[in-house]
């Protein structure tokens, strides 16, 4: 009944565990598998034969082939499409990585091997997303460099390609981009230098005007700003530059550059007149006249205003009071004040223009300027306007001055030489406009041209009149006769564009007439949705491409199709407005599928028929076609894509298990020949809860990964024992030695004459090793008890220990018989005798046996005199309990 336990691999019984392995056919649907026709299953065993295999040489033949392969992918590829075991397969699938070979094999074996198409499918999955990371980020360096190139570059541009750079995993072209990007930061930190040194340069310039400087300094300051602008504005990254900062430097320079004029003026005024404050006052008194300074300080340059000005002239007014006041014989004679003011006023009235007190008045003189001109600019029409007001203006009585009466007469001579001119040019200038329009007929141009420029010439004709006077009847009748030849063809043309139009409006009512049978229809209850959907596409369309129609009937026309279309699209909009609910309802239904259903495909094609159901029963406007019909598209392709990303991100995922979990065996490896009994433990936790919270791993490296992990924790459980064996057997040694030591030493006690010495004792005791805390205690106390009995009562001690004689081996041979450890022929009856009441003991209930560290605990504090064989006894005991551990 238990024939199954011995069950192996290679066992060809189909009852037994091993014909499970390779034996695929465990259904139905393996038996009636794609690409079988003979009816076998996918290892060549024939259906309905659960237990058959393949004979044992050729799975080892196989076997061998696969070890042979050395990692050589073409090697392998063949292997696979020749191999007959699954399992082999997969293991030489592990050697094939390259596109061509993952879609060679995966072609082959996608109707044959499920795992190693999975396998296949998941690595060509794993390349074609490298390839479209690595497409996105070479247009993403593409347009770094792009940028790179542009001379107006942005931040806004950058920023948006640092973005699109984040999620790119393109590890293959950091190392290009990274320069690029680079060199995009320092174009950007260039930018910000050059608008900061902007704004500052700006400010420093509007601070000039209340600087309080010089003339001369001023107009460093100014050429120095103006040559950092035009080196500013030279720079690589001028664009950046803000125009209205730019605009706003130039004007508020070219104003401080005008301002600059007049500070030097009035700083030379103040220097001129502060040079002649300065000699007069070095002048004795006597020589001045207040009168002559008065005259002399006038015509000097007159000051601006501000404290400086008005310092100068207080202090000249204290020199003009400083000097003494002449007598006036006539008391009428106005005081110095009154005659300084008579005397700038005179200088005053000096200073102003003279008027004009004879011959024209100004506007006339202004009209005679503005005849000038106009003849310089050969502009006739406008001097013939103004020689007109000129003769309206003499009309009234003006006398004109000599001077003015020849300008005049001059500009007038002027005028009719230009006219003569102007009236010959004219002439000629119809001649060629002449032979222009009667050379138009042969230039083939379009009709619309063609009316455009027999247009333009009449015009042109026109301004000629106007310019160069009216022409002879001669020219006026051959242009006219040109004209009308000319446009002869694109009065025909156009004549037959108006007959177009009448029957294009024929075609419209026609249209409007099919529209309205169809509303008739439509009320009556006869109307297929699909058929009034068609009929108002095609009406619509028919009439866009109805052409050209007089106004007068295309305002009638447009009203009487625009009201039969709304009676035709209201009906129908509303039903599209349900059809529209419905494939929502679709869209949503196709949202809500959970991609990791097994049914989700089936679901989906469930709904993908009823789409083609309702797109079959009522189209809708195209445009609202196309965006339903890309979202329910968008929405099919994001479960497809979830569906895939699942499946690729579980692989992933176990993948990733599958290395934590090598990493954990990789480490218990490496920790295992330094494991102690102590450290063992504790690694072995935590890789047991490292290794349990890891989730799956690919099946096919399952019972692998499993194995690695077993023999790394046998093996630190290994060097654990063998550390803790060879703590114990220390702790052993240790323990022997002392209790031999402590057995010598009373045996010493026991024999009267044999001299004891208690600082010799002392130093051979301290010179043993320490047997642990659990024996250390008990040692030496029985130590110290045997040489306080030396002082003591040695005797009384001694007749203890041979008192104590029969106790030690009793629990000497009770301990052998729990150890399992021969005691001698001459102790059998009493081993005997232990052994039953051992195991009386045990059979009572409540009752357990002691510790084996309890027992030989009391055996190391027992003293008592041994001898030879008993101290043998007692060692072999100590290393049989060192070696098990316990």
């Amino acid at each position: 009944m238990f024939e199954f336990l011995f069950k192996r691999q290679g066992d060809k019984s189909g009852n037994g565990r091993g014909a499970q392995t390779d034996a695929p056919s465990r259904s139905a649907k393996a038996a009636a598998a794609p690409g079988d026709p003979d009816g076998k299953s996918k290892e060549g065993a024939p259906a309905g034969t659960a237990g058959a295999r393949p004979p044992s040489p050729v799975r080892e033949q196989q076997a061998q082939q696969l070890k042979m392969l050395d990692g050589d992918e073409s090697r392998a590829v063949d292997f696979i499409l020749g191999c007959e075991f699954s399992e082999l397969r997969l293991s030489a699938a592990e050697l094939v990585h390259s596109r061509a070979a993952l879609e060679r094999v995966h072609t082959a074996m996608r109707n044959l091997d499920r795992r190693v198409a999975k396998l296949m499918q998941s690595r060509l999955d794993a390349i074609r997303h490298h390839d479209a990371e690595l497409a996105r980020g070479q247009a993403t360096l593409e347009q770094a460099r792009a940028l790179l190139a542009d001379a107006h570059l942005t931040p806004n541009q950058v920023a948006d390609l640092d973005r699109k750079w984040a999620v790119i995993a393109a590890p293959e072209l950091t190392d290009a981009f990274t320069p690029v990007r680079a060199e995009l930061g320092a174009r950007l930190e260039a930018q910000v230098q050059l608008q900061r040194a902007m704004i500052d340069r700006l400010g420093a310039l509007r601070r000039l005007e209340t600087a309080g400087l010089n003339a001369a300094d001023m107009a460093g300051s100014l050429e120095g700003m103006l040559a950092e602008q035009a080196a500013a504005l030279a720079a690589p990254e001028h664009a950046s530059l803000p125009r209205a900062l730019v605009a706003e430097f130039a004007s508020e320079h070219a104003r401080l550059s005008a301002m600059l004029a007049t500070l030097e003026q009035s700083q030379a005024a103040l220097a001129a007149r502060e040079a002649a404050l300065a000699e007069w006052q070095a002048q004795p008194v006597a020589e001045l006249s207040a009168e002559t300074l008065r005259k002399s300080w006038q015509k000097l340059p007159p000051l601006p205003e501000g404290a400086a000005a008005s310092e100068l002239q207080s202090r000249f007014d204290a020199l003009l009071a400083s000097l003494p006041q002449p007598v006036h014989k006539s008391a009428r004679s106005p005081a110095p004040a009154a005659a300084s003011s008579d005397a700038a006023a005179a200088d005053a009235h000096a200073a102003r223009p003279p008027k004009a007190t004879k011959g024209a008045d100004q506007s006339f003189l202004d009209n005679m300027d503005a005849l000038e001109a106009a003849l310089q600019q050969g502009s006739l029409a406008h001097a013939a306007e103004l020689d007109k007001a000129l003769k309206e203006t003499k009309s009234k009585g003006i006398r004109l001055t000599g001077p003015q009466a020849d300008r005049l007469a001059h500009l007038r001579a002027e005028l009719k030489r230009l006219s003569d001119w102007a009236r010959w040019g004219g002439n000629v200038s119809r001649e060629e406009l002449i032979k222009t329009v009667e050379g138009l007929p042969t230039q083939n141009l379009a009709m619309a041209e063609l009316a455009k420029k027999v247009g333009s010439m009449r015009e042109r004709w026109k301004a000629l009149d106007s310019l160069s006077g009216a022409a002879p009847k001669s020219l006026w009748e051959r242009f006219d006769h040109a004209c009308t030849v000319a446009y002869a063809p694109a009065a025909a043309h156009f004549k037959h564009l108006a007959d177009e139009r009448h029957a294009n409006a024929a075609k419209g009512e026609a249209i409007v007439a099919e529209a309205q049978a169809e509303i008739a229809r439509l009320e009556s209850g006869e109307a297929d949705w699909k058929h009034v959907a068609g009929t108002v596409q095609r009406l619509r369309l028919a009439w866009s491409h109805l052409g050209a129609i007089d106004r007068k009937d295309k305002k009638r026309l447009d009203q009487l199709f625009g009201a039969a279309l709304t009676t035709l699209q209201g009906p129908l909009e509303e039903q599209r407005k349900m059809e529209v609910a419905g494939r929502e309802e679709l869209i949503d239904e196709v949202l809500a599928i959970d991609p990791h259903d097994r049914h989700a495909v089936d679901h989906l094609r469930d709904i993908q028929a009823r789409w083609q159901e309702h797109a079959r029963a009522l189209p809708l406007e195209r445009k609202a076609e196309q965006a339903l019909w890309q979202r329910f598209r968008a929405a099919c392709d994001d479960l497809f894509a979830r569906r895939k990303e699942t499946a690729h991100a579980l692989d992933a995922e176990r993948r990733a298990h599958e290395a934590a979990k090598e990493a954990i065996s990789a480490r218990l490896e490496a920790a295992a020949p330094e494991a102690t009994a102590a450290s063992a433990g504790k690694l072995l936790r935590e890789a047991a809860a490292e290794w349990h919270a890891i989730g799956p791993v690919p099946r096919a490296h399952e019972a692998r990964v499993e194995k690695r992990y077993h023999e790394a924790v046998a093996k630190v459980q290994h060097h654990a024992d063998l550390s803790r064996r060879a703590a114990g057997l220390a702790l052993a040694g240790a323990l022997r030695d002392k209790l031999r030591a402590v057995q010598e030493l009373e045996d010493s006690l026991a024999q009267p004459d044999q001299p004891v010495s208690s600082a010799d004792w002392r130093a051979r005791w301290a010179a043993l090793l320490a047997a642990g805390p659990e024996y250390d205690p008990v040692l030496d106390a029985r130590f110290e008890a045997a040489l306080n009995a030396l002082d003591t009562d040695r005797a009384g001690y001694a007749r203890l220990l041979e008192a104590n004689r029969p106790t030690l081996l009793g629990e000497l041979l009770r301990q052998e018989v729990a150890a399992g450890i021969d005691s001698g022929a001459e102790f059998a009856r009493d081993r005997l005798k232990l052994q039953v009441e051992a195991l009386q003991s045990t059979l009572k209930a409540g009752n357990k046996p002691a510790g084996r560290h309890t027992a030989l605990h009391a055996l190391c504090a027992l003293p008592a005199l041994v001898d030879e064989r008993t101290a043998l006894r007692i060692d072999q005991l100590l290393m049989r309990t060192a070696r098990e551990g316990k």
